[in-house]
C-alpha cells in the first residue's frame, strides 16, 4: 500500500499505483527469482513521476532453474478504479541471447484497430509500461542474458467487459496503462485518455464529423429521434470543454 496522501476538497486521499507498475515490479520479481532460483517477497521499481515503490510479491514460484512467476496487486488508492484489487502477473524465462521480449497472456487485451498507441496485433501494453519494464529488469539482468515476460492478468477479460476497451477495438482483456507509474485519486485523466482514444480511431476510419453525448440517454435519443449512426457518437460524460478541444486538435469538421 503506497503510504501518499492528497487533499481534495478537504478530503485526504491517498494516492495509488498502475497496472504498468504492477507488470514492472512482477516481471522484475519473477526474472530475479528465475536467476537466483530463491523465492522474493517484495521488490522495490521506479516510477516515471520519480517515487519508489515498494511492492509487495504475491504467489511467487520458481517453475525450473530458468522460469518464474509472481503476481502484484493493483491498489488505485482512492480513486474509483474497477481494476483496483486485481492481480497483474509475469512469467519469465532466461534466455541465452542478451534481448528482452515483452508479450501480452491471458487476460491482456490485444490491438484490433489502428489509431491506438501501440501497433494492431500487439498486446495492450501500453509504451510507458513497456519502458518501465524493460527498465527494472535491465538493472538485474547480466549482459549475456536475455529475458522472455508474459505479462498475465487472470481476471482481465471478466473486467475488460466493463471498460471502453470493446469499443476501442482492445479485445480479450484489460490494458496495461499508466504515464506516471502512480494513480492520483480523483483522476479523470485515464478516462480522457480513452476519449482521445476514441478521436483517434474515428480518425483512422476517415470520420470528419462526430456528436457529443452526455452518457446513455444522450446516445439513445441521438439513435432514435435523430437517426445518427453510432459510428459518430461519442459519450463524453462531463468533459465537455477538454472534447471540444479535441475536436479542434483532430480537425473534426462538424460536431454537435
Amino acid at each position: 500500500m503506497l503510504d501518499k496522501y492528497v487533499f481534495k476538497d478537504g478530503k485526504k486521499m491517498r494516492y495509488g499505483y498502475t497496472t504498468g507498475s504492477c507488470a514492472a515490479a512482477a516481471s522484475k520479481a519473477a526474472t530475479l527469482m528465475a536467476l537466483k532460483g530463491e523465492i522474493v517477497s517484495e521488490i522495490e521499481i521506479d516510477t516515471p513521476k520519480g517515487w519508489k515503490l515498494n511492492l509487495e510479491i504475491i504467489n511467487p514460484e520458481v517453475l525450473d532453474n530458468s522460469s518464474a512467476i509472481c503476481y502484484v496487486k493493483k491498489d488505485g488508492g482512492d480513486d474509483p478504479d474497477i481494476t483496483n484489487g486485481i492481480l497483474i502477473g509475469a512469467k519469465v524465462k532466461i534466455i541465452n541471447t542478451p534481448e528482452i521480449i515483452i508479450k501480452g497472456g491471458k487476460g491482456v487485451g490485444i490491438v484490433t484497430k489502428p489509431g491506438l498507441y501501440v501497433p494492431v496485433g500487439s498486446p495492450a501494453i501500453n509504451p510507458v509500461p513497456l519502458k518501465m519494464i524493460r527498465n527494472e529488469i535491465k538493472k538485474i539482468l547480466p549482459k549475456n542474458k536475455g529475458v522472455e515476460v508474459t505479462i498475465i492478468v487472470p481476471e482481465g477479460e471478466k473486467i475488460a467487459r466493463k471498460t471502453f476497451n470493446p469499443k476501442l477495438g482492445i479485445l480479450n482483456g484489460i490494458s496495461i496503462l499508466g504515464t506516471s507509474g502512480i494513480v492520483e485519486p480523483m483522476s479523470d485523466e485515464a478516462f480522457k485518455e480513452s476519449l482521445a482514444l476514441e478521436f483517434k480511431i474515428l480518425k483512422q476510419k476517415g470520420i470528419d464529423k462526430v456528436v457529443l453525448v452526455p452518457g446513455n440517454y444522450g446516445e439513445e435519443k441521438a439513435l432514435k429521434s435523430f437517426g445518427i449512426e453510432k459510428k459518430y457518437i461519442i459519450k463524453i460524460s462531463n468533459f465537455v470543454g477538454f472534447m471540444l478541444d479535441k475536436c479542434v486538435e483532430f480537425n473534426v469538421k462538424k460536431y454537435y
